[in-house]
């Protein structure tokens, strides 16, 4: 299974899957020049996906819902269109891929994320909550990859100029998982399998790529679970990240 992170943050998200001849779309937040600029680069032609996978419907994740119109859409959330209502904790397949819905905690009426699994590789995709269940942390246990929230370093946030309430909004349960918290639950679920993790959905303001970084790989330096074949990434908000088996 293989993976593009093509924009994660809150100007917007998108990430494309490939397994085999199995093509996903997980949100499709951000502008439509600069989505079909990465499609191009890539080489991907949207008509061949074969499913849309909607986290919530903030904008940052629907931007461009129109121009997936004739993809299959897999949410939770009502969409507005046509679309396949899943539940949480809910399988279903996708041609090669197994699809698993987590619930997640955030102020977007229900909000996901997903454990992708295909071949024996399992790829789990959480971003935007505030925290994450004991249910959904036993889902999501010894993932080959990860593409996981570390949004905020919580003083930094606090020293921006945005309103007291939106702060209050990003820290609190239905908010974002701070880097400390997003470290927390990594090294908590990670595995001997696991072979990448992708710090996604990184503030511009409250937060830097590198203190994201150094967080996790600190927590996870003093539990003993950095390895020379585990890969950390601090995704940026624009720009094409190759994940997962490249020879897939």
């Amino acid at each position: 299974m293989k993976g593009a992170l093509l924009a994660s943050g809150s100007k917007g998200n998108c990430c494309l899957i490939k397994h085999g001849d199995t093509k996903l779309v997980i949100d499709c937040g951000g502008t439509k020049r600069y989505l079909n600029e990465c499609f191009s680069r890539l080489r991907f032609d949207v008509s061949d996906a074969d499913a849309l996978l909607v986290t919530h419907t903030h904008k940052d994740h629907v931007a461009q819902l129109n121009s997936f119109r004739h993809l299959d859409a897999y949410a939770w959330a009502d969409l507005g269109r046509e679309q396949k209502v899943v539940e949480p904790f809910e399988t279903f397949w996708v041609k090669d891929i197994k699809v698993q819905v987590l619930p997640l905690s955030h102020d977007a009426e229900h909000t996901i994320g997903f454990v992708l699994e295909a071949d024996g590789e399992k790829l789990v995709y959480v971003t935007d909550t505030g925290y994450v269940r004991n249910d959904v942390k036993e889902r999501i246990c010894n993932a080959d990859y990860y593409v996981f929230e570390s949004n905020h370093d919580v003083e930094m946030l606090m020293q921006t100029s945005r309103p007291i309430y939106i702060k209050q909004r990003i820290i609190n349960d239905y908010g974002h998982l701070n880097n400390e918290d997003c470290a927390q639950i990594l090294q908590e679920v990670i595995g001997d399998r696991t072979r990448e993790i992708v710090l996604a959905h990184i503030s511009q303001e409250g937060n830097t790529r590198a203190q994201a970084y150094q967080v996790l790989e600190h927590e996870l330096s003093r539990h003993g679970f950095l390895r020379d074949d585990l890969r950390l990434y601090p995704a940026e908000q624009f720009g094409i990240h190759i994940f997962g088996n490249r020879e897939s």
